[in-house]
């Protein structure tokens, strides 16, 4: 018995959360006698694939992985999102989650978090057991609350992420030994904190995972020259979850998830310069950059990823759109955008869906009024700057997916069927025996 197990006084029930960020079902459930501890899970409790978010991208998906609600609720829609009534954007931190987050519930109910490197949570909260802060946190001396775990971390060497630039290179080694290196830091950090705190929730977060999928993806699916190297990596994944799920007493349940599941990536696809050629966007800047590049003709233009926004008069900084055309205008648009094929004459769009299908919520106003759910192997980019062709190749070769996000629960009570995103936090929740109004949340609990 260690000294986590002898400090606990109540019979409370625990939860431990393991994001692993992208991370596929079909993954795991195509390789089972690679994978033992996760395909354990689903054997003793439950696993299956789920569906992720409109937009499954990840700096939208963990607030509402961590919240129940969807963005209309969170604020956050994106990796970008816009200013309302201005041509400014800015990157969404922390602070900018609107809806309650899980741990601030089991905190509310007078219980302990430890939460380590979820994305979108900088600055740290101070209202928790203890926060260190993940993707977007600028370093580890800005991103860890109290100041004992900073020191403890910086001496360690701990990571927020993966050098995600030695990706880029078209020699593998070193980013694969890069990204080694830091999911053995997040392990240890974990590892230690699950010993060392009195919680209720551990809510921990493997990033790294999302990154080698980026590089390494399409390697796996078509038996590239680094798929042997992505297995180790994940069977090293594998391996760590197991001996975390050793290390938790058996009054806690473990919970395994990701965000958005992955595929092969076929085609960067340009989506502002769709709309140029399209007669639908156009710039006043010789070199155009951000949004206050838009001319007053533009009448739609993009963010990534895969969302469209009329320029509407009144809202817009540069709006050209009246009121009384709205409809027609987002009309003709999303037909078009359903009508658009790739080079190889497969459509860009599996679906389209409009801002009334997908958010609802105090903070709809900054919505995106269309949102293209794109077929696999086309990942909607949407810078502003000048592209010379629409579609194209880029150092990345997996893209995030709708479908086939996972889910692993160790308890044989939970079910695992039609299940998307937003059934995560009230199901953790439950777990954990805390109180909440079912209204609350897009989601329902699984067990």
């Amino acid at each position: 018995m260690g000294l986590f197990d002898r400090i606990r006084s109540d019979d409370d029930p625990r939860v431990a959360f393991f994001g692993i960020d992208g991370v596929p079902y079909s993954l795991i459930a195509d390789n089972e006698d690679r994978f033992e501890n996760l395909t354990a899970i689903a054997e003793s409790g439950a696993g299956g694939a789920i569906d992720s978010i409109v937009p499954p991208e990840s700096s939208a998906c963990w607030p509402s992985l961590t919240t129940g609600v969807n963005p209309g609720q969170t604020g956050v829609y994106g990796f970008q999102d816009r200013e309302v009534g201005s041509a400014e954007t800015y990157v969404p931190m922390g602070t900018d989650v609107q809806a309650t987050r899980l741990w601030d519930r089991v905190q509310s109910a007078g219980r302990d978090a430890t939460v380590m490197n979820v994305p979108v949570t900088f600055p740290p909260q101070r209202d928790v057991q203890r926060m260190v802060s993940g993707f977007l946190s600028p370093g580890v001396e800005k991103a860890a609350y109290p100041d004992e775990i900073r020191e403890t971390l910086q001496d360690s060497d701990y990571r927020i992420d993966v050098n995600a630039k030695l990706g880029h290179n078209d020699d593998k080694t070193e980013f694969i030994e890069d990204a080694h290196e830091t999911l053995e830091k997040r392990f240890d950090a974990f590892r230690q904190y699950i010993e060392a705190d009195d919680w209720d929730l551990f809510f921990g977060v493997f990033m790294t995972t999302d990154r080698v999928n980026h590089f390494l993806f399409e390697d796996y699916e078509k038996d590239g020259e680094y798929k042997e190297a992505f297995l180790e990596f994940y069977e090293k994944v594998d391996d760590y979850l197991g001996q975390l799920r050793e290390m938790l007493a058996d009054d806690v349940t473990m919970v395994v998830a990701s965000d958005h599941g992955f595929t092969t990536l076929d085609h960067e696809v340009h989506c502002n310069e769709w709309l140029r050629e399209e007669g639908w966007l156009s710039y006043d800047a010789d070199e155009p950059e951000e949004l206050g590049d838009l001319d007053e003709s533009t009448k739609a233009y993009s963010l990534i990823p895969g969302r469209f926004y009329v320029n509407l008069d009144d809202r817009e900084a540069n709006g050209s759109v009246p009121e009384d055309d709205y409809e027609d205008v987002r009309a003709d648009l999303k037909a078009k955008l359903e009508a658009w094929e790739g080079p190889d004459g497969r459509p860009v769009a599996e679906r389209v869906v409009t801002k009334e299908e997908a958010f609802r919520g105090d903070h709809d106003d900054i919505a995106p009024d269309l949102v293209v759910i794109p077929n696999h192997g086309f990942d909607l980019k949407a810078g502003f700057k000048g592209s010379s062709d629409v579609f194209g190749v880029g150092p990345r070769n997996g893209m995030h997916s709708f479908d086939n996000a996972c889910l692993f629960v160790d308890d044989d009570g939970a079910r695992i069927s039609d299940v998307d995103l937003y059934d995560i936090a009230p199901t953790l929740l439950s777990l954990l025996s805390v109180e909440y109004d079912r209204t609350e949340f897009d989601g329902s609990s699984l067990v």
